[in-house]
């Protein structure tokens, strides 16, 4: 139990200290913490050491540490030497793997706990949450990029096109079948450009979304239709939702738009054979940003989740995976993800992403319509 106790002032009658409850007290740590027996089994959790294990604390009670990491992974090399030495010990920079949370490199901070040291606790600071920060952020600049790009191009290029593909039509008239062949490629191309064009200037709309209460899994379900019926007929769908959350502040077609993209993405980098697609959602206490134009900070704490087991994202790709025109794709335009950006930022929400071999994840944050002046 811990106990705080007040500075006692001169002339001041002793008060009797203020007891506060160590389980309240660990539900606000943002790292996860978790406290072990002799056996290696786990006997707490806080509501971050179930986010980062991806299971609930009931789930976790009784479960052996060893069984949700990799075999002979350093966190237990680790408990083994503070068991030895029975000394606080801290460990940066160590890789952490497992089946339900893919791998992380996190910041380990062991001591023995109890009267007899009996019990260990379990500190681990993720050491690429500043990365996480970083690529939630990423998307709102890629957003800006192509708006700016969008108002370009039509002014810019779409007009000049134009002129280009009537002066092809009207040196067709004239010329022989050589020549009328190369005037309909420039008409092709140029029809391909202007095609292009049109695309983009939906990024250019500069006009506050119509939002309204929006049933998310209504949302998710009518993409998983689509998906199922078409692109994605050769994967195999996961879902798990949390039937209790409240509705999403936002824009139901805008909505489907940006899951059906995510997930056509999970779709074509999915195995033909054993391909899985997992949809989830969640309620996150904690995640606030600064809203656009100083609107204040902003509460996102309903997350939705897409998983594949493709082959995952190309190093090189990741920094820059929602700027506009970046695709491993031989036949992509490179503005599926770039359209997501837009949409999530519209929203007021964010997005990062984490991928390896076999696990790839997109996390979606959005708000909530606000409820007793909350959202």
């Amino acid at each position: 139990m811990i106990r705080h106790f007040r500075r006692r002032r001169a002339g001041a009658r002793l008060q009797a200290p203020a007891v506060l409850d160590a389980t309240a007290v660990l539900t606000t740590i943002p790292a996860a913490v978790i406290v072990i027996d002799n056996d290696g089994k786990i006997r707490m959790a806080n509501p971050a050491a179930e986010q980062f294990f991806g299971s609930s604390a009931l789930a976790l009670y009784g479960t052996a540490l060893s069984a949700l990491v990799a075999p002979h992974s350093p966190i237990l090399a680790v408990i083994d030497t503070v068991r030895r030495v029975g000394n606080t010990m801290c460990e940066y920079d160590i890789p952490l793997e497992g089946l339900r949370f893919g791998s992380r490199t996190v910041t380990i901070q062991a001591a023995p706990a109890g009267d007899a040291a009996d019990q260990l606790v379990l500190i681990l600071h993720e050491r690429s949450i500043v990365d996480k920060l970083d690529r939630r952020l990423t998307h709102r600049n890629a957003a800006r990029s192509i708006t700016a790009m969008a108002a370009m191009l039509a002014h810019e290029v779409k007009n000049p096109l134009s002129g280009i593909r009537g002066a092809a039509q009207l040196l067709e008239q004239d010329a022989d079948e050589a020549g009328r062949e190369l005037t309909r490629l420039i008409c092709d191309e140029t029809d391909r450009i202007v095609a292009l064009v049109d695309r983009m200037e939906a990024f250019s709309d500069h006009q506050p979304i119509q939002r309204e209460a929006v049933n998310i899994h209504e949302v998710l379900e009518r993409v998983r239709k689509l998906a199922q019926s078409g692109f994605a007929r050769h994967a195999r769908f996961v879902e798990e939702y949390d039937p209790s959350l409240p509705p999403v502040h936002g824009n139901r077609d805008l909505l489907v738009q940006v899951f059906l993209n995510i997930v056509k993405n999970a779709a074509e980098a999915v195995p033909t054979t054993d391909g899985e697609i997992g949809l989830s959602t969640a309620y996150r206490h904690g995640l606030r940003l600064a809203g656009p134009g100083g609107e204040g900070r902003r509460h996102l704490p309903l997350m939705v989740t897409v998983t594949d087991n493709g082959a995952g994202i190309p190093e090189d790709m990741r920094a820059y995976l929602f700027d506009p025109f970046v695709t491993s794709k031989r036949n992509g335009t490179g503005l599926g993800l770039a359209l997501v950006a837009k949409v999530i930022g519209d929203h007021g929400g964010v997005i990062e992403f984490e991928s390896q071999p076999r696990r790839t994840v997109f996390r979606v944050f959005l708000p909530v319509v606000a409820q007793d002046g909350v959202g």
